[in-house]
This record gives C-alpha cells, sequence and structure tokens, in this order.
C-alpha cells in the first residue's frame, strides 16, 4: 500500500501520559499506520510529590509526532484531525500572556494534599463533594492541587485573581500550545476530574470553587467531546488549520477504544496505575464501596458515565524493579524474569508505593514485599509484583460487583502490562472471568482517535466502530479455588500489613 494511500483519511491520536507520550496515525479501517513513544523525565521534589516539567510535557508531544509521522511516511498535511488523550488530574497554572508555567505541573500521583484533604473531612465535607462530582476528598484529584500553587508559589493567588493565570490539566495545556494560546478548553471527562464539576449539569460549580478556593477565571470552558475543540497554529511541526476533534480522559478514552459503549461493560487499563472502568449508560451510579462516579463521555447531547475503581501503581512497579532495584535492564524483561519461576512460592507484593487506591483510599499506605525466604529469587519478586498488580484489580472488581448488585461477565483488558500473557492469564483466574485482550491494545490513543473520527464523519456511528473492532485473544480462567483462596488469604494479610 503506497504512503499516499495509506494516509488517506488519517487521524492523529497523542497520548500525553504519566511517564511518556505515545502518538499514533490511524485510518478509517483501523488500521495503525504507525505509534511511536517516548519517556519524559519524572521529579520527586519531596517524598510523596511527584512533577513534570511543562515544557517536557510538550517536546514529547512534538518529537513523538515527528517520529509518528515520518515513520508512516505520512505528510503532516494529511491529518484530518487530532485526538487528545491524557493524564487526568495533574495539574498546571500558567502565564495567559505568553504562556510560561509558574510551577511544575503537580502529577495526578501527587500526596501533598493530604493534610488539606483530611482537614476537609474534618469539617464535614466530604459528602458533599461526594454527592456533586462522585469523588472522594482525595489529594489524587484536581482542586486541591490548584489550591496548593496558589497559596504556595509566590504571587500566584492575586495573579491569578487579577485574571493573569489559567488552569488545565495536560489535554488544556497541550490544546493551549497546539492552538498557539487561541483554546483555552477542556472536555467533561477530564473536567468531572477536578472535584470542581458537578456531575449533574457538565458546568463548574461555584460552592465547590468557593470552599477550595479556586477563582473561576482560572478554569477553562467545558465542551462535549463530538466539538472541536480548536485549530493548529503557529507551530512548527504540523500544518495551520487541523482541528483538534477530540479531548478525553486517558480511561474514559480506553473505555471507548474497547467499545464498551453499553451499560455493564467494562474494561481495565494496565499502564502507569491499572483503571477499572465501567459504562452505567445514563445513571449516575453512587458507590457505598469507594468507587468513583465519573462522566465517560457526552456525545450528542447525551452524557454517559461510569464507576470507576484506581490503582495508583501498576506499570510503575516495572519500572521501579527496572530503576530502583536494577533487577531488569528493559521493562519487557519482567515477563521473561517472572518467567523463571513457576510460583511466587509464597511471596506478596503489594505496590502500594504511593498509597492504596480504591477500594481503600489510603493515602499513608506503603508498599509490602512479604514471605520472603532464602529461596526467594529476584524472578520470585517479579513474579509476585505482576501478580500484585491483578490482586488489586480484584479488590475493585469485587467491590464494583457489590455496588452494581450484579455479576461483569468479561473484563476486556488494554495498555502496555496487558501484552504480557502471564499477567493477563493470572487476572482472569483471581477473576473468575474471561479477560479480553483486543488486538489494539493502545486503546487509550484509539479511543481518542475513534473520538475524533467521528467529530468529522470519518467514522459514521459506535455501531459501525463496534463492528471493525478486533479482539486478539481471550483468556478463560482456570485457577483451582483452593490455590485462589491461598492467594487472598496472603494478599488480604499483606494489604494489611501496607496500612498499619
Amino acid at each position: 500500500m503506497s504512503p499516499d494511500n495509506r494516509s488517506e483519511g488519517v487521524i492523529l491520536a497523542v497520548d500525553q501520559g504519566t511517564t511518556g507520550t505515545k502518538a499514533l496515525l490511524l485510518d478509517s479501517k483501523l488500521n495503525v499506520l504507525s505509534e511511536v513513544g517516548e519517556e519524559f523525565p519524572q521529579h520527586f521534589p519531596s517524598p510523596g510529590w511527584v512533577e513534570h516539567d511543562p515544557l517536557d510535557i510538550f517536546e514529547s508531544v512534538r518529537s513523538t509526532v515527528l517520529k509518528a509521522l515520518a515513520s508512516a511516511e505520512v505528510n503532516a498535511d494529511k491529518i484530518r484531525a487530532i485526538g487528545i488523550t491524557n493524564q487526568r488530574e495533574t495539574t498546571l497554572l500558567w502565564e495567559k500572556n505568553g504562556g510560561k508555567p509558574i510551577h511544575r505541573a503537580i502529577v495526578w500521583q501527587d500526596r501533598r494534599t493530604t493534610e488539606f484533604c483530611e482537614e476537609l473531612r474534618r469539617e464535614g465535607l466530604e459528602s458533599l463533594f461526594r454527592l456533586k462530582t462522585g469523588l472522594l476528598l482525595d489529594p489524587y484529584f484536581s482542586g486541591t492541587k490548584i489550591r496548593w500553587l496558589l497559596d504556595n508559589v509566590s504571587g500566584a493567588r492575586k495573579q491569578a485573581e487579577a485574571g493573569n493565570l489559567i488552569f488545565g490539566t495536560v489535554d488544556t495545556y497541550v490544546t493551549w500550545r497546539l492552538t498557539n494560546g487561541d483554546s483555552h478548553v477542556t472536555d467533561v471527562s477530564n473536567a468531572s476530574r477536578t472535584l470542581l464539576m458537578d456531575l449533574e449539569s457538565s458546568g463548574w460549580d461555584a460552592e465547590l470553587l468557593d470552599l477550595l478556593k479556586v477563582p473561576e477565571v482560572l478554569l477553562p470552558e467545558i465542551r462535549d467531546n463530538d466539538q472541536t475543540f480548536g485549530h493548529t497554529r503557529g507551530l512548527d511541526f504540523l500544518p495551520d488549520g487541523i482541528p483538534i476533534a477530540s479531548l478525553v480522559g486517558d480511561q474514559q478514552a480506553a473505555l471507548f477504544g474497547q467499545v464498551c459503549f453499553e451499560p455493564g461493560e467494562a474494561k481495565c487499563t494496565y499502564g502507569t496505575g491499572a483503571f477499572l472502568v465501567l459504562n452505567t449508560g445514563s445513571e449516575i451510579v453512587r458507590s457505598k464501596r469507594g468507587m468513583l462516579s465519573t462522566t465517560a463521555w457526552r456525545l450528542g447531547g447525551n452524557t454517559c458515565y461510569a464507576l470507576e475503581g484506581a490503582s495508583f501503581i501498576a506499570g510503575a512497579i516495572v519500572q521501579w524493579l527496572r530503576d530502583g532495584l536494577g533487577v531488569i535492564r528493559r521493562s519487557e524483561d519482567v515477563e521473561e524474569l517472572a518467567q523463571t519461576v513457576s510460583s511466587s512460592d509464597g511471596v506478596v507484593f503489594v505496590p502500594s508505593l504511593t498509597g492504596l487506591g480504591a477500594p481503600y483510599w489510603d493515602p499513608k499506605a506503603r508498599g509490602v514485599i512479604s514471605g520472603i525466604t532464602r529461596g526467594t529469587t529476584a524472578g520470585h519478586i517479579a513474579r509476585a509484583a505482576l501478580e500484585g498488580i491483578a490482586l488489586q484489580i480484584h479488590d475493585i472488581l469485587r467491590a464494583m460487583q457489590q455496588d452494581l448488585g450484579k455479576p461483569i461477565p468479561e473484563l476486556k483488558v488494554d495498555g502496555a502490562a496487558a501484552r504480557n500473557d502471564g499477567l493477563v492469564q493470572f487476572q482472569a483466574d483471581v477473576l473468575g472471568i474471561d479477560a479480553v485482550r483486543p488486538q489494539i491494545t493502545s486503546t487509550t490513543s484509539l479511543g481518542a482517535a475513534l473520538q475524533a473520527g467521528l467529530s468529522i464523519g470519518l467514522f459514521p456511528s459506535i455501531a459501525e466502530i463496534r463492528k471493525i473492532w478486533k479482539e486478539e485473544a481471550r483468556f478463560r480462567p482456570k485457577m483451582k479455588k483452593r490455590e485462589l483462596n491461598e492467594h487472598l488469604e496472603r494478599w488480604n494479610k499483606g494489604v494489611r500489613q501496607a496500612r498499619l
């Protein structure tokens, strides 16, 4: 197929993630023309603090787009639309004129606002935030991060109140840069993760803004997912005039990319963290077991909601094995190392290096490796780390099923770690349901591309998208009940130790 033919109807998806950025070029038949990713620096200035340099973020976008175009032999003027998906709660403030960031971005994993969240809970405000936003008072979300920046960066609050600063999650910042400052916008999925948006109205909530002392003048315009968010302008790597036709948070993008269009369909994305999201349709399901109610997307004026459970550390534990312990040279080596042993031999790894997410929501929890003996090898630790990723998802799925009052029939899996057959098989085993892996495991990028294609009419409907989506592999549970119970008993003990 010639480059010109392949590039007909090309969509560019930018997936700006926590540890790296990917650019994906896709045609109207869901053929991946190229996919390029690269990591960028992480900053850890204090225990529990995680930051990114906004300039590094945008440079990684520029670099991956250029490499993807070169790899596919596609000219940039063939791009019909851009879809952007992103790490959601990561918080940036920058100058309205000139675009200079006032501080590094505070990453969603960052725990510096833990005490402030506890103060709000002591004031009895959690039920109000929960009712309006579907979220918990946890440092995970953007609102308390904005408050921290305004209170701790010299002159920031005064500048904000004067209208000289603007806020955005990463989708907003990247769009602002791509449009040369023309568009200060976000979508409903990202806005729903800020602690500032009312789920029912899909608008910023004045009462919540007042409680967190966030001036409304800082905030971007919230748009539906099938609206145009701006056009490229003044870039040295893309021509002017390409529509940015989709913004969507990474987990909602993956739900869309897994064609989980109907209530009851669920997916889990294994990225830096692991995120299980269930489509609940037009109903906002209020969790009693630590799940989050969130906006999935809004198309044609109709809002689709979801239940979500997040574990903060998944693929990041593999990076820690690589960079912190040095037991592997490359992240992809972890599967081979784990396969050097037939079992974890009683070793349990609870990867709560930045606290425990759902259903525990314990920001003070710390990682635990237990069950070590003289016979323990790096292989046992690697295998236990992968099992720990899956066991976190077991706890989330169990809580989600209790909220729903009915079982979830299967789980679609995606993300880099979903290419690991051993992990996916263990996930199916501990859940007791099929785990389904698609042909395109970069479903976060895919979801952004599909929404952009819908917005410009490249894909006529979600029904047509479902027809061309393809399953690659299905993993059926096969673990014996006794073995499963032993795993769960050791795991539950490890979780209790992590929370001491």
